[in-house]
């Protein structure tokens, strides 16, 4: 069937959290790639009677489709070898399928086809550096399957931190605005403010909210509260997506909460928490700082978080905060590379494995559990492994199994290094079984809520009819591995567990306006400083209109 068919599904347990559904037996109706209240009599009917009825997946906080993802790529060509993808087999008349590669950074057709084998139809890259977001709408040209989109680095600007500096925050807001604008993004992100432009000046990094930025009148906390400040003023549909300052350190659980209290009362996000809740530091061993940091997340309406839970295997560490790198490099004599993306922000790349006798990969395990079970609020903490940092989203299966199976996951627990566990909640026992209105609340209504996407997340009439059924499994692994069918944007892509057809995602982007007197300043210095010309940065030609804004 394409978009333009109906469709009747009929007979499955319906999970549809933001209409508040849980597990009614009810009839799911599709027409012209929408979700509709009621068909006529007679419209054609697919049976998922027995099954498990959602929304398609939305993955908040990945990286898929950047130009750090391509040097990732470069970098591992043993996993090529070794994890070859064959084209699918898709529908006759369908467009040619393409071969591609597996491994922990698959290649963008191969990324594609398996989001939509999990039942994921939408999906974010969340750090592209400005001047390369031409390349991420080029690689998310080429991966079907998923509406996806771009969230924007900032935190490390030259501009932007001229206006801090400067004490121009209007300016710096119309410079989001127009930054988002030119370069297809859909949401501000901050990496390490301030930290990577340290690092690529020379100083270690910072160590606090309050250090200065390379003898300059800006801190991270400016930087914080500037771009805070921008993407709620801009009413963004998405915050601020913050990666805070210290990712790894021991001890970092501190600067976590006192960057959430720099942001008190605004919307903020903080993403991959996992790996900014850490306790010890200053001679103490590493511990889990788990409880305290989601105790003042649980009690501020005002503040998500995606977990970025580490799953043991192998992983690839892809992130704009090149001075963490360069440290994981060190530590870990993995091979490596480091990128100094001009004026904007930085890159470091390093595989990492995590393993469940090594000490740290165990506490880091234990602290993303931790979170998901200490959360009160599923729909401000949702699921993320930061693919693939923390794990390939292949594991998101292994992940929800773990959620909801106590039993699976006392015996993983039991196979972990301890040496780093005492004090440790789920060492201690936390016997929390999530439900599967829950899974559907922190997979895909959350996420969708918390990205403002007010069409997808859900199943109510309007929504976009990406639908994902799967057959009851005793082994929950299992069942969200291999979902009966999948539909996206009304179309039938996967049946009986094999893909079979791969329509082009929409690009989802915001364009907020912005007070053009912004733009002589930028383009001086853009003359001055830039190697892009500054009427060839924007990217032309993106697919689709803006997702409205405010």
């Amino acid at each position: 069937m394409s978009s333009r068919d109906a469709l009747r599904i009929t007979g499955g347990s319906v999970h549809d959290p933001a209409n508040g559904v849980d597990g009614e037996v009810r009839d799911v109706c599709i027409e012209d790639g929408r979700i509709v209240e009621r068909l006529p009599q007679g419209a054609p009917t697919l049976d998922a009677n027995g099954m498990v009825v959602m929304p398609g997946g939305v993955d908040i906080h990945s990286h898929f489709a950047s130009s750090s993802c391509n040097h990732a790529r470069r970098l591992i060509p043993d996993e090529h070898a070794a994890n070859p993808a064959l084209a699918p087999e898709l529908l006759d008349g369908e467009t040619p399928a393409r071969s591609g590669t597996g491994g922990t950074v698959p290649s963008t057709f191969t990324t594609g086809y398996r989001y939509a084998g999990l039942g994921y139809t939408t999906a974010f890259d969340a750090a592209v550096a400005p001047l390369t977001a031409r390349h991420s709408h080029a690689e998310l040209d080429d991966t079907p399957c998923v509406d996806g989109g771009i969230f924007v680095l900032m935190g490390n600007d030259e501009y932007l931190l001229r206006q801090i500096e400067a004490g121009e925050r209007d300016r710096a807001r119309d410079y989001a605005a127009w930054l988002l604008q030119s370069t297809g993004g859909y949401a501000v992100k901050i990496v390490n403010p301030g930290g990577v432009e340290a690092w690529k000046g020379g100083q270690r990094n910072v160590t606090g909210l309050d250090d200065a930025i390379g003898g300059r009148k800006v801190t991270p906390r400016s930087i914080l509260e500037t771009l805070a400040d921008a993407a709620n003023a801009l009413r963004l549909p998405h915050p601020v997506h913050i990666h805070a300052n210290n990712l790894g350190v021991a001890g970092n659980a501190a600067t976590t909460l006192a960057s959430m209290e720099a942001l008190a009362g605004r919307r903020a996000h903080f993403t991959h928490l996992q790996f900014h809740c850490y306790g010890g530091g200053n001679g103490q061993p590493w511990s889990s700082a788990a409880s305290k940091v989601i105790e003042y997340v649980n009690a501020h309406p005002e503040v998500s978080t995606d977990v970025g839970q580490v799953m043991f295997g192998p992983a690839m560490t892809i992130t704009a905060d090149a001075p963490v790198e360069y440290l994981l490099h060190k530590s870990s004599g993995r091979r490596w590379t480091n990128i100094d993306i001009e004026l904007e922000t930085g890159c470091g790349i390093v595989p990492l494995t995590y393993k469940d006798k090594a000490a740290v990969s165990a506490l880091q395990w234990a602290i993303g559990l931790e979170l998901f079970l200490l959360s009160q609020d599923p729909w401000r903490v949702v699921l993320s492994t930061d693919h693939p940092n923390g794990g390939s989203f292949l594991s998101y299966p292994a992940l929800i199994q773990l959620l909801m199976d106590r039993s699976v996951r006392d015996e993983r627990l039991k196979l972990a290094n301890p040496r780093l566990l005492a004090g440790s909640a789920l060492a201690d026992g936390l016997a929390r079984e999530y439900s599967l209105n829950e899974i559907a609340i922190i997979t895909r209504a959350g996420p969708a809520r918390l990205l403002g996407l007010t069409r997808k997340g859900h199943l109510g009439p309007g929504a976009d009819a990406d639908v994902t059924i799967y057959s009851r499994e005793t082994d929950l692994a299992k069942m969200f591995a291999t979902p009966r069918y999948v539909l996206k944007q009304g179309a039938l892509i996967v049946e009986e567990g094999q893909l079979r057809r791969a329509l082009r995602g929409r690009r989802l982007r915001v364009a907020p306006g912005y007070d053009p007197a912004v733009l002589p300043g930028l383009k001086r210095h853009f003359d001055a400083f830039s190697s892009v010309c500054f009427a060839n940065y924007p990217v032309q030609n993106l697919p689709g209109d803006p997702v409205p804004v405010g």
